[in-house]
């Protein structure tokens, strides 16, 4: 195991810088999550971790050795990657075992560690089988198997669940986390599916054009965004978001919004009177009254989930989510009164986009 320090690292291509002098300090047996969304530098970034691509300023250490100028294969690193690079004429086994026969590793230290490494991740049956013989998941997993065999100091992924459907990934994601906790190895783990980084990771690295934007823990980054674009990106449904101005109706606090919409506002808001804000609810934090007080709105599109209902409404014509797990009787077209509730109500410079307030 070890630590991956990058420190003030900055990556050219020609005249355009993608990535801007990041800082980032991963912690030895930490599961870190790089998300954002395409084109923000989190693919390039480890690929610099990885030595396949190079540094133009800035250091990258792991466990304490400035790796800059070493070859990936040098950095004792792993990576599983987007798609699963197998060998098609190659059996299950001889794929696994293949990096330790290039390096001259003893052929019962061989049988060792592939058995090993199939018992963890279950493709103890599967050995003697051609990948063109597996399912998808079967596939990431001799993937990851490949990599573990190896035994580094740090895991890489690069959006290995991308090509599997909706259950493998659910599945996946539990076992790379289990993978995890069991083999205790720094992991960097690549994506830009935000359900994926907050269930999977100890921390959280937001990144948006080249720059980290937060570094938090999954709950940290969702109860208490840094900023706007961290407050839309995390959460799904996302954040419901007003443009006003904070005020006071009969002495109590609240933020009436470009369409005229009065928003309640907790006391102990650290807001003056008069501020230019952006006021943020998430859906869950938005409940339907019946006593006629709350928001006015009208029911746009109702989507059960199962656990809880998605109610999509239109508030002085802007699109709102609540979300509820109360079996409502709710139809499109429908008039319904919502009430945000003030304690979880988060507060933004309009200018600025920074958090000012979370509740």
């Amino acid at each position: 195991m070890a630590s991956v320090d990058i420190r003030g690292v900055r990556k050219r291509y020609g005249d355009l810088e993608v990535i801007h002098g990041i800082d980032l300090e991963i912690e030895d047996g930490s599961f870190v999550v790089l998300l954002g969304p395409s084109g923000c530098g989190k693919t390039t970034l480890l690929r610099m971790v990885a030595g396949l691509e190079s540094v133009s300023s800035g250091e990258i250490a792991i466990d304490g050795e400035v790796v800059n100028d070493l070859h990936p294969k040098d950095r004792n690193i792993a990576m599983v990657f987007q798609n699963y690079a197998l060998y098609a004429h190659m059996s299950v086994f001889d794929n696994m075992a293949f990096s330790m026969r290039l390096k001259g590793v003893a052929r019962e230290e061989i049988r060792r560690k592939v058995e090993w490494a199939a018992a963890i991740l279950g493709l103890e049956p599967y050995l003697k089988r051609y990948p063109r013989e597996l399912s998808g998941g079967q596939r990431q997993r001799v993937a990851m198997g490949r990599a573990i065999v190896r035994d580094p100091a740090v895991f890489l992924f690069d959006e290995p669940l991308s090509n599997l459907d909706a259950k493998l990934r659910v599945q996946m994601r539990t076992e790379i986390k289990a993978l995890h906790q069991r083999l205790k190895t720094t992991t960097v783990y690549v994506t830009h599916d935000q359900i994926e980084a907050m269930t999977m990771a100890d921390r959280i690295v937001i990144l948006r054009d080249g720059v980290i934007e937060q570094v938090g823990r999954p709950l940290e980054v969702y109860d208490r965004p840094a900023n706007l674009f961290v407050a839309e990106f995390i959460g799904s449904p996302a954040m419901n978001l007003f443009r006003g101005e904070v005020t006071a109706i009969n002495g109590t606090p609240c933020v009436r919004s470009d369409g005229g919409i009065e928003l309640p506002l907790p006391d102990s808001a650290p807001v003056q009177a008069g501020a230019q804000v952006v006021y943020g609810i998430r859906p869950e934090h938005l409940g339907f009254t019946s006593d006629g007080a709350g928001i006015p709105a009208t029911v746009n599109v109702v989507e059960p989930t199962g656990p809880e209902i998605h109610v999509y409404v239109d508030i002085g014509g802007r699109e709102v989510c609540a979300i509820t797990d109360d079996r409502l009787e709710i139809e499109p077209g429908s008039a319904v009164r919502l009430m945000p509730r003030p304690d979880r109500v988060h507060l933004f410079d309009a200018e600025s986009g920074k958090a000012l307030a979370h509740g």
